[in-house]
């Protein structure tokens, strides 16, 4: 993988990317660091019991949180399959109108795609056994991963933190001794809307969920206002934060650059998609978008589509029937394009109004994982063992303290 498409990947707030580089690999390490020399202000036992339970609490939530609704979604579309239907079909498609619809694909498609009608046919005949095949799907998904994130974890975690510290409690006179000795040693920190729904989408959901559990949950009322406040930051952190964010600096970019900085670094990248710029031959749907992607499927504006726009074909580059279309998305998408065109041309330079934008754009993915990866793993951290002392008197966390 280049470097542009690992930008590109983690400059994607609808993706998962960006929430796994800024989760496990900056996050999380400075958290568990951070707990650590906070809670040894206390004591060298409760910066132990503290790590090893932030240890256990962001990785185990991390490993379900970013795995478990795709590992759901697949064993509930297995059971859906066995039960006669594809999951593949798209919901919205129910919702008829005169591009689109569950009809008017199973009649435009019947001969160009058979197979793929043949399953849409039986979904129209059992419209509601299949939304209801989907809304169970959907609800297990997040269900699931919320109940192990919040509340099997936790009682685990804090099981085996009682069963540690009664050992400790046990063992504390001989440790009193040796702990005298070693006073210099360090410890190294440990550096069908819902069917519809987007993978990030439902984490956003299973967010909400884990606040509940883990406020219900928590040890003490200390603990639980603690852990709502934590909780709602990181929501807004991670889902919200990045978009305003990333807005932001390309606006800004606009203005201090004069720079179109709002396509993806793939495609200000692509040579091809330039070019066809440059010599004015990248041809865009006038009125019928719809009508342009089936006619003209290996047009450079559908295969962009198809990327860019969750826009499906078939092996043979016919349009998938069972998917929905977004008209309103593609629209958007297209604006963007004629207005990087445009102002590409007007630079007089096209190439180099291009790894210009490339550049600035660049800069701004790698600006806002830093900048929320900061908010996440130091600031908030630290704003929280601020409000722990003024509201507890204590550095310790609020769940250890007897």
């Amino acid at each position: 993988m280049s470097l542009v498409n690992i930008i590109s990947a983690i400059g994607n707030n609808s993706s998962i990317y960006p929430l796994i580089v800024r989760d496990c690999a900056i996050e999380n390490p400075a958290k568990i660091a951070m707990t650590y020399n906070q809670n040894l202000k206390d004591s060298k036992q409760m910066a132990y019991n503290a790590t090893r339970e932030r240890l256990i609490d962001e990785y185990g939530s991390s490993i379900v949180w970013l795995s478990g609704i795709p590992a759901v979604d697949w064993a509930c579309n297995k059971i859906i399959k066995k039960l006669g239907y594809n999951p593949q079909i798209n919901p919205s498609l129910l919702n008829e109108n005169s591009k689109q619809g569950l009809k008017y694909n199973i009649e435009k498609f019947k001969s160009l795609a058979p197979e793929e009608v043949s399953e849409m046919e039986k979904v129209l005949k059992n419209k509601s056994t299949y939304q209801k095949l989907l809304a169970g799907r959907f609800i297990l998904s997040t269900a699931i991963p919320v109940a192990l994130m919040g509340y099997f974890l936790p009682k685990f975690n804090f099981a085996l933190t009682d069963k540690i510290r009664k050992r400790q409690e046990n063992m504390k006179p001989v440790m009193e001794s040796a702990v005298e000795n070693q006073k210099n040693v360090s410890f190294k920190g440990i550096s069908a809307t819902l069917a519809n729904m987007s993978t990030v989408n439902k984490m956003a959901i299973t967010d909400g969920g884990l606040t509940v559990g883990r406020v219900g949950t928590a040890r003490n009322k200390f603990e639980k206002m603690e852990m709502g406040f934590k909780m709602a930051m990181m929501m807004f952190l991670n889902f919200v934060f990045p978009i305003w964010l990333a807005k932001g600096l390309d606006s800004l970019s606009g203005k201090l650059f004069n720079t179109n900085v709002n396509l993806d670094p793939n495609l200000l990248n692509n040579k091809s998609f330039i070019s066809e710029i440059k010599n004015n031959t990248l041809e865009m749907p006038k009125e019928n978008i719809i009508e342009f992607l089936d006619t003209k499927p290996d047009s450079t504006f559908s295969k962009l589509s198809e990327k860019y726009c969750e826009v499906k074909y078939l092996k043979n580059r016919i349009r998938d029937p069972r998917e929905f279309v977004d008209e309103k998305k593609i629209k958007a998408f297209q604006a963007e394009i004629e207005k990087f065109a445009k102002q590409a041309k007007e630079s007089g330079n096209v190439d180099k109004y291009a790894k210009k934008a490339l550049k600035v754009k660049s800069a701004n993915i790698l600006a806002n994982v830093g900048i929320s990866s900061f908010l996440l793993a130091a600031a908030l951290p630290k704003l929280t063992f601020v409000l722990r002392k003024k509201v507890t008197g204590s550095d310790a966390e609020p769940g250890l303290i007897k």
